[in-house]
């Protein structure tokens, strides 16, 4: 028996964002948006998602503010997706997920490290740079081969 998708009987905000994010694609979507993935043809090579798929979760991402569409060509009329400041709101999320993930299911090592751009030094559970301890966000970091690559 499948679990239904709305938690309408819950008066629960893990449940309700659960309603819009829960899915594993619409997660990895956000992941990929957060590595700089912006059009529809990148989000399908990146994830390997079936076009009907990709269509429904990108248009839910949109309809709940997380991304919009931005025209980037005419004809065709094409978009790219970008992530909301709502979006860039699930960064923490994300991170402490990724963090989470390496500590239980990466056992040869992270595959990714978030590194703090132009230092050595990587990200902590407190978003702060390991080396420098300056105070890390989404456009403070890029991503680094980790040894579980």
């Amino acid at each position: 028996m499948a679990l239904p998708r709305t938690y309408e009987t819950q008066n629960c905000s893990i449940a309700r964002s659960l309603e819009v994010i829960g899915d594993r694609w619409t997660l990895l979507l956000i992941r990929s948006a957060f590595e700089g993935v912006r059009r529809f043809d990148d989000f399908q090579d990146a994830l390997g998602v079936a076009r009907n798929v990709l269509t429904d979760r990108l248009n839910r991402l949109c309809d709940e503010e997380i991304m919009r569409r931005v025209p980037y060509q005419e004809r065709p009329e094409r978009f790219e997706y970008r992530l909301t400041r709502k979006g860039v709101e699930l960064w923490p999320a994300m991170m402490t997920l990724l963090m989470w993930g390496d500590r239980h299911y990466a056992p040869g090592g992270p595959p990714l490290i978030v590194g703090h751009r132009g230092c050595e030094g990587g990200l902590t559970p407190r978003f702060t740079c390991d080396v420098c301890g300056s105070p890390l966000g989404p456009s403070d970091v890029e991503p680094r081969l980790g040894p579980g690559a």
